[in-house]
C-alpha cells in the first residue's frame, strides 16, 4: 500500500497560512475510478482513498508509514518566496505617508 506525505498548500482565496501548519498522508488509490452510467457520479472501490491523517510533523507521519508497513512518498512544500513586503493593503490608506499617494 502506497500513500503520499505532504504539507497542504494554502487556498487560492486566501493569503493566509492557516492549515498549512500540519502534514498530511494521504493513501494513493489502487484502483482506477468509474463513472455510474446512470447518474454520472465518479466512485471507486478502493474506501482507502477517502482517507486523510493529519500529523504536526512530517517525521511523525513517516514514523506512522513505517509502523502500519505503509510506502510512503514524501512530497516537500514549496516555499514562499522572501520577497513579501511589510504593511498590507492598510498600509494604503495610513496618515503617516512620506511621499505623496497618487494614481
Amino acid at each position: 500500500m502506497r500513500a503520499r506525505i505532504y504539507q497542504p498548500a494554502r487556498t487560492a482565496m486566501s493569503s493566509g497560512t492557516a492549515k498549512t501548519k500540519h502534514w498530511v498522508l494521504e493513501y494513493v488509490s489502487e484502483t482506477a475510478r468509474e463513472v455510474d452510467p446512470l447518474m454520472g457520479w465518479t466512485s471507486s472501490s478502493d474506501t482507502q482513498s477517502q482517507v486523510k491523517l493529519t500529523f504536526d510533523t512530517k517525521e511523525a507521519a513517516l514514523h506512522y508509514a513505517r509502523d502500519k508497513g505503509i510506502d510512503p512518498v514524501v512530497q516537500e512544500p514549496k516555499r514562499r518566496k522572501a520577497n513579501i513586503r511589510p504593511g498590507g493593503y492598510g498600509e494604503n490608506f495610513a496618515t503617516n505617508r512620506r511621499g505623496v499617494w497618487t494614481h
